[in-house]
């Protein structure tokens, strides 16, 4: 995995910190669905990245590369690699009956390839509720300057 894959496929989620109160309007599903997917990053949990993903998944990253969800899941478990764990600031949160956006803007920290890495980067994810089980099926990345 390369540091440049690693955080432009880095946008796909909400922080675990930032979870409970911008998130209480969502219906109770797609939050948890959120929370978990927060934790599957961090974690570098693929099982669960598995279950979040839909199969036909594409990231826009922030160097305008698209990636699928194989490419996802291989950045996020690779050796050498960890996230650390992040705040979203500038939520935006919509929902409606079936599907959800949710983004901001988060500075990403940790290690690809065992090397430090920090990237501040404005994203957007699309959720989808498919038979009863919510999945991001598009994300969106754009970096941004740090303040």
């Amino acid at each position: 995995m390369k540091l440049s894959a690693t955080l432009l496929a880095l946008m796909l989620g909400i922080a675990p910190a930032a979870a409970t109160a911008p998130h209480a309007s969502l219906p109770p599903a797609l939050a948890r669905a959120v929370a978990a997917f927060d934790r599957a990053q961090v974690e570098g949990d693929g099982a669960a990245l598995q279950r979040l993903l839909a199969d036909d998944y594409v990231l826009f990253n922030s160097r305008a590369r698209v990636e699928n969800k194989a490419d996802f899941i291989r950045d996020y478990t690779a050796p050498g690699y960890s996230l650390k764990p992040f705040t979203i600031e500038h939520e935006v949160v919509r929902h409606w009956p079936g599907g959800a956006v949710l983004g901001g803007v988060v500075t990403l920290e940790g290690t690809s390839e065992g090397k430090p890495f920090k990237a501040r980067l404005r994203f957007a994810d699309i959720w989808r509720e498919r038979d009863g089980h919510w999945q991001v099926i598009f994300t969106q990345a754009t970096r941004v300057p740090t303040p």
